[in-house]
């Protein structure tokens, strides 16, 4: 439940439905003079958020991201037009009850407060309208039998304790407590990006291989009874050239692409302990005067 005291983390907020689809922008907050509560906020919707819709917060729910409202966005959408400006009336507060399906306000009052603003006006069920600047008190008594803040201190008030409030109009005889609690949540978001880039190097590569060549080699054999018939063919005496061809083997080089390998990238969840430091706020009530704290219940 959203309080007077922290209306400030709702004015500028995203509203989201019950569905949690987003809505708009919260823009006013309008409270009610009986409970003191907020009652209505004013949500900024459309594509440049010109168009302001009233949307109840009775029961709406501050959350990590935004404000959320017990609405569907397409009730919002069809919520009665009314102009934002000022205060709401009577006539226009019951409109809006009626679409949205609430009951009216606490007490049958039709009291509307825009936050911030200087001037209170109170439409009561007998038909009288009260207007109270800001600053100074309303002193009476509403059409259900309450009184208000100017009754005498020692009157006991419709739940039937003693005491009157010294603060204001929007409270009864009992303070309620609040704190404010620390939720942590994570999200996800981008840090970092990494890829891939192939290119080309070169490399001197050296390699050892084999030759063969041939050489000359002057062999001489003795004439004998098996080659004397090839030696005395020809001439007796005369000139000759005889020649041999020479081979050698040189190295051959080609190159070939072949595949080696196939590279890609992955990634994976590594989970480390982030520890978050907040400051939170808490109410604490203490009593003063001549007050004989005794009981079971500690004094806080």
């Amino acid at each position: 439940m959203i309080g007077t005291d922290t209306l400030d983390r709702v004015i500028g907020a995203d509203v989201y439905d019950a569905d949690g689809d987003k809505i708009g922008t919260a823009s006013e907050v309008f409270l009610d003079d009986q409970s003191g509560n907020p009652e209505w906020v004013t949500v900024k919707t459309g594509l440049f958020g010109t168009k302001e819709t009233f949307v109840p917060i009775r029961d709406a729910d501050l959350t990590g991201n935004g404000v959320r409202v017990p609405v569907s966005k397409a009730a919002v959408k069809d919520a009665p037009k009314i102009d934002a400006e000022g205060h709401l009336s009577p006539q226009e507060e019951q409109e809006l009850y009626r679409h949205y399906g609430m009951g009216t306000g606490a007490g049958g009052r039709t009291d509307t407060t825009t936050a911030g603003g200087p001037t209170t006006t109170t439409t009561t069920t007998s038909g009288r309208t009260d207007t109270t600047s800001a600053g100074f008190s309303d002193t009476g008594t509403t059409a259900s039998g309450r009184p208000t803040s100017g009754q005498d201190a020692d009157d006991s008030n419709r739940y039937g304790t003693v005491g009157h409030d010294t603060s204001g109009p929007t409270t009864d005889d009992a303070m309620t407590r609040s704190e404010e609690q620390l939720r942590v949540g994570t999200t996800s978001e981008e840090v970092g990006r990494a890829r891939l880039r192939k290119y080309v190097v070169t490399e001197d590569v050296s390699t050892t291989v084999p030759v063969s060549r041939e050489e000359v080699r002057v062999e001489r054999e003795p004439i004998t009874d098996g080659n004397v018939g090839s030696a005395l063919d020809g001439p007796a005496i005369s000139e000759e050239e005889h020649e041999v061809t020479l081979h050698a083997e040189r190295p051959v080089v080609e190159k070939e692409a072949v595949p080696v390998e196939r590279v890609r990238l992955d990634t994976e969840a590594v989970t480390d302990e982030v520890t978050v430091d907040e400051t939170v706020r808490k109410e604490q009530i203490d009593a003063d005067g001549d007050t004989d704290l005794r009981g079971d219940s500690p004094r806080r």
